[in-house]
């Protein structure tokens, strides 16, 4: 369990997040998940990208019960940091990467699909960011990727989710399939890339961020400094220690 790596020939490379039983991930994680994806990225033999996940749902976000139990800031500043590594891996990802999403994919989980290169999704998924009703904000820079400004900020204002059919209707998810044929579908979709001149795929990586109207590393950024801002007035703790007892009781 945890982030794990395995290559399928071809040039394909799998990364998987495994973190029962939601996979919200620790501090630890999201920088162990950034390790991943630049390494198999980097790797010459690659040539696409397949993250997926196991469990209920593809992410959860971050790991607000190890941000509560953690005395002063560290697991926040860390979360933070380590959220801004691993969207940033995946959009920086030297070959092309596919999210395969099913079940939830809220929070920081919007952040990596949101910077992927393609989605393709199980008919049970859904997306979403319940940072405000979390007393945080963040990934409406990744969000705004995926569904149209007036829904993008809507679903930040009342926490509403989409579900994969709204997004194959904005043309943001490729393909919407049946659960048990989700993996196939990526690696499908990986294969008929993987079999492109894999030079000129790099350099259409390349020139496809290059062309990208969004800076989404400095959106982010600006983004979390506002999530600061509502933890040292007190907001952050508030709506964190609520959400923590709501699901130990």
């Amino acid at each position: 369990m945890g982030i794990s790596t395995s290559s399928h020939g071809r040039g394909v490379v799998e990364v998987v997040m495994d973190v029962p039983p939601v996979n919200a991930l620790t501090v630890q994680g999201w920088f162990d998940l950034a390790d991943a994806v630049r390494r198999a990225g980097r790797a010459p033999e690659t040539r696409v990208v397949v993250l997926r996940a196991e469990g209920r749902g593809f992410n959860a976000g971050v790991d607000i019960k190890e941000m509560q139990a953690t005395a002063g800031f560290d697991a926040l500043v860390g979360a933070n940091r380590g959220c801004y590594e691993a969207f940033a891996a995946v959009y920086e990802c030297e070959v092309p990467l596919i999210a395969a999403v099913h079940g939830f994919c809220l929070g920081g989980g919007v952040g990596l699909v949101g910077n992927a290169d393609v989605v393709v999704a199980a008919e049970d998924a859904y997306f979403g960011l319940p940072e405000v009703e979390r007393g945080a904000l963040g990934a409406a820079t990744h969000l705004a990727r995926l569904v149209p400004q007036h829904l993008m900020r809507a679903m930040v204002y009342t926490c509403r989710n989409v579900t994969a059919a709204e997004l194959h209707a904005f043309g943001s998810v490729l393909e919407v399939v049946p659960r048990e044929r989700l993996r196939d579908t990526a690696l499908e979709v990986a294969a008929q890339i993987a079999a492109k001149d894999p030079y000129v795929i790099r350099r259409a990586k390349e020139s496809l961020n290059g062309i990208d109207p969004v800076d989404v590393k400095r959106g982010y950024r600006f983004e979390q400094g506002f999530t600061f801002e509502l933890n040292l007035m007190g907001a952050g703790d508030r709506h964190r220690d609520g959400f923590v007892a709501e699901r130990s009781s």
